[in-house]
């Protein structure tokens, strides 16, 4: 796994993390839009890779945080969802770091 992209990935975790907070609406847009671009970039080394599973997950999360054709779900909902991709990114995160050590 690419050192620098856990690296930005853990960086994308506390912006969702921070996407807990009220913020200006600009902020959350921002953010869908770094996510689907990062996704879209672990995708890409997933598939490389040959972990399909991975591969897979990312493209969803890329999907579902694109902001072009926005897929609605309640704030509740997408806080959920922050919480989990974020503790995914960070794992994802240490344990690349654990193994590069």
């Amino acid at each position: 796994m690419n050192q620098t992209l856990t690296k930005i990935g853990l960086g994308l975790a506390i912006t969702l993390l921070l996407c807990l907070f009220p913020m200006p609406y600009d902020y959350y847009t921002l953010v869908r839009f770094a996510s689907m671009i990062i996704f879209a970039c672990f995708a890409v080394v997933f598939f490389k890779e040959k972990n399909t599973l991975f591969m897979v997950i990312a493209i969803s999360l890329a999907i579902l945080f694109q902001p072009l054709a926005k897929i609605t779900l309640s704030r509740g909902m997408w806080n959920l969802i922050d919480v989990i991709t974020a503790g995914a990114l960070i794992l994802l995160w240490w344990k690349n770091h654990k193994a590069t050590k």
